[in-house]
């Protein structure tokens, strides 16, 4: 027997946060009957898994891209609005079911992953692993020593304090260029960081996640990750 939001994990559909949000919202059924509770057990090889009334099958072959997302993508699967989605970018052209590892806001640009391995998504995403994050931004106004220290020593987000490096690249006339590393994903956590010093967020763009660098891939297209790249993201989880 499996829990529910790991069997939708494991099949590839959708990470395990994403899978316990849609059991939530009633888009999960079993045999016919849709869950809304979590902690539901099933028998993979004979219970029939549906999401939107499609049918999830078990678990195949293992897939990780990596896209350089545009503006104007949503990091989501599914969109009742009808925006543009990052599967999009992928054309098709990928068989397997993937979703997005994290997310990158709207407005947003740079490395994202897309995968079928719940594993895997799972602990990237988690606060626990300290997975780094690597973004380059335009932010108003000349930004200090002093500010770059206040960061490193944490600012108050939430319910917790963040650290992150800075480093000045450029400074432009009312604006400054730099990249900022930090080691979790929360929703607009580096918009909320600089809002707080007072320098909001004019561009943001993700080089590097994890031992990942964005590197010369253009905007708005794609690659399998090689196999030194998947097992240097396994190492840097523990998925051993």
């Amino acid at each position: 027997m499996e829990r529910l939001h790991k069997f939708l994990s494991r099949a590839g559909v959708a990470s395990r946060r994403l899978a316990e949000e849609w059991i939530r919202a009633g888009r999960v059924a079993v045999n016919g009957v849709v869950i809304t509770e979590m902690g539901v057990k099933i028998d993979p090889e004979r219970d029939r898994v549906q999401v939107d009334g499609r049918p999830v099958r078990p678990p195949g072959t293992r897939v990780t891209v990596m896209v350089h997302k545009p503006y104007g993508y949503i990091c989501t699967t599914h969109d009742p609005q009808g925006r543009r989605l990052v599967t999009d970018l992928l054309g098709g052209a990928i068989k397997e079911s993937l979703y997005p590892v994290g997310r990158l806001d709207y407005d947003a640009t740079g490395l994202l992953l897309l995968t079928n391995d719940g594993d895997l998504a799972y602990r990237l995403t988690h606060p626990s692993y300290q997975v780094p994050r690597i973004y380059r931004m335009t932010v108003v106004g000349e930004v200090s020593q002093e500010t770059l220290r206040r960061l490193a020593d944490g600012i108050r987000v939430g319910d917790r304090t963040v650290s992150a490096v800075c480093e000045v690249k450029k400074r432009e006339l009312g604006k400054t260029v730099l990249e900022i590393m930090v080691r979790e994903g929360r929703y607009h956590l580096v918009k909320r960081l600089m809002l707080q010093v007072g320098h909001p967020v004019i561009k943001l763009k993700r080089i590097a996640f994890g031992p990942l660098n964005l590197g010369t891939l253009p905007r708005g297209d794609y690659r399998l990750l090689t196999r030194e790249e998947v097992e240097a993201l396994k190492t840097k989880v523990k998925m051993r």
